[in-house]
């Protein structure tokens, strides 16, 4: 079928056709091809997986309200590093994980509540003791939040990312070298979550050796 016959037949409107999966604000419709293909087979269409996981994604419509926030709002979040780093872009439709959405959520600027410490006040955690100290937390649990880490040592939400950042570069790296891995496998050896493992594998892979 032509685009042209598409949009002047629209056959999504029939009655039985999955509903779109994009957010009812979107421009650009988008359906689940294993629902589509189930429906023009005729057999029956599946259900979708239950929402709410963190690598589902989520349109700059869906994105705003997981943060609670205006479209308007997440158009200018959208570009920080942590969120420009797992966009991806689907049928030409920017998405990002939700888990990467609710990681933002702990930095976000004109989120005193997220934080985890008074405006004002210094990081409880001295700067030579803080390598250690999260670096203890991640031993525990690797794949600890931002927030987390916040609430554990009273440190600002940039100092938390910047040290779990910077420690899960140096942990791949390590392993990648010990047990002679590629950036990728010694990352998921060391049990990352994938919303945080592909930023610091697109860094390591972007330094110079």
């Amino acid at each position: 079928m032509s685009m042209g016959t598409f949009r002047n037949k629209k056959p999504y409107t029939a009655q039985g056709f999955p509903a779109p999966i994009s957010s009812p604000q979107a421009r650009v419709l988008l359906w689940d091809g294993e629902q589509t293909a189930a429906y023009l087979a005729g057999t029956p269409v599946p259900d979708l997986p239950p929402a709410g996981g963190e690598q589902d994604l989520l349109d700059r419509h869906e994105a705003a309200a997981e943060l609670g926030v205006k479209t308007r709002s997440w158009d200018a979040y959208k570009t920080d590093p942590l969120l420009a780093s797992h966009m991806v872009v689907v049928c030409g439709v920017e998405h990002w994980p939700r888990g990467t959405v609710r990681a933002f959520q702990d930095t976000r600027p004109g989120k005193s509540s997220a934080t985890g410490r008074p405006k004002g006040k210094g990081n409880a955690v001295p700067r030579n003791q803080l390598h250690a100290k999260v670096a203890a937390l991640l031993d525990a649990k690797p794949a600890v939040t931002v927030s987390e880490v916040c609430d554990a040592l009273g440190v600002a939400p940039a100092t938390a990312q910047r040290a779990l950042a910077n420690l899960r570069r140096e942990r791949i790296a390590q392993l990648a070298g010990q047990a002679s891995l590629s950036y990728a496998e010694a990352a998921e050896r060391l049990g990352f979550p994938p919303t945080v493992r592909r930023a610091a594998l697109k860094s390591l892979q972007n330094a110079p050796r």
